[in-house]
């Protein structure tokens, strides 16, 4: 353990003859801060949408899960019959919490966004809806279908099944797009990496041959190259991070109604995760660099 921080530390701190290898600034290191900088943050949006599209799914699944609909289709003059005989069969059905009808207003509301808002309810053969809230045990959906079927044969129960199923599956695909892309974000980013660090050992080609002149084995230039670019991915992350966290930071707030735009963010711990995102681009800048330093230098010889 004291080794590898005794490693870690000498890597930081760096060889101040070493560091005279690589070019302090330069259209390569301004390209590696930059391409860090932006690919960290692109990375933040992705992670952001991933937990968002998540989190957002599980809220709109938990209040579907809980609430279920029965829809009465029956004549005018048997409707108010079959409303009571479905009360009574949900009144003594285990495991649900609360039922009511919808009154007029509410269906209005309902409709109003296919329909407009002067829909004639009174004058149209629209369901009675009932609005049915389970507890936390749930109810036995076929059984109560069973009753509905022989108690009041007009009512059809609906248990938002078949909304949940697909939401579900849209949020675990979006959330896998958000893995991907940042995936395909640090592929990028070790890309652009490759090519700085290639430019720069090529516009360096004669430095190095003076340090093998004088001794200087491979592993030592190559150190010098690793460390100065793994560090500058890493502050250009460390900027890019803090500037997407600030981004979603002043994104409009999600609230009790989250849609995917709105809810687009952080929540509580969540905001540890992009801390992450700097270390991973040191990482990935420590390996590109590290490769194309060794594979540059063995054809140099």
């Amino acid at each position: 353990m004291n080794a590898r921080l005794s490693t870690f530390m000498h890597f930081v701190a760096g060889d101040a003859q070493a560091d005279r290898v690589v070019p302090p600034t330069g259209y390569t290191a301004r390209l590696t801060v930059f391409a860090a900088a932006s690919m960290a943050f692109l990375a933040v949006f992705a992670l952001a949408l991933s937990l968002a599209t998540g989190r957002v799914a599980d809220r709109w699944g938990e209040a579907l899960a809980k609430s279920s609909t029965i829809r009465i289709n029956a004549p005018v003059d048997q409707m108010d019959a079959q409303v009571l005989a479905v009360m009574e069969i949900l009144a003594t059905t285990p495991g649900i919490k609360n039922a009511r009808p919808l009154g007029d207003d509410e269906q209005r509301a309902l409709l109003e966004p296919w329909f407009g808002p002067d829909l004639p309810l009174d004058q149209l053969p629209i369901p009675k809806l009932i609005e049915v809230i389970e507890d936390a045990d749930g109810f036995d959906a076929e059984g109560l279908r069973a009753r509905l079927a022989g108690e009041a044969p007009g009512a059809i129960l609906d248990d938002h099944t078949r909304w949940r199923e697909p939401l579900v599956r849209a949020a675990k695909r979006l959330r896998a797009l958000g893995i991907v892309a940042i995936v395909l974000i640090a592929a990028l980013s070790a890309v652009v990496i490759t090519l700085a660090a290639s430019a720069a050992l090529a516009a360096n080609e004669q430095v190095i041959r003076v340090l093998r002149l004088v001794g200087a084995r491979d592993r030592y230039i190559a150190h010098a190259f690793v460390r100065r670019y793994t560090l500058r991915a890493l502050g250009g992350a460390s900027v890019g991070t803090m500037l997407g966290m600030l981004a979603i930071f002043l994104m409009p707030s999600a609230g009790d109604q989250g849609s995917f735009l709105t809810g687009l963010g952080f929540d509580g711990w969540q905001w540890l995760w992009p801390l992450l995102i700097p270390p991973l681009a040191a990482l990935v800048a420590f390996g590109a660099t590290r490769q194309t330093a060794q594979t540059v230098l063995q054809e140099k010889r």
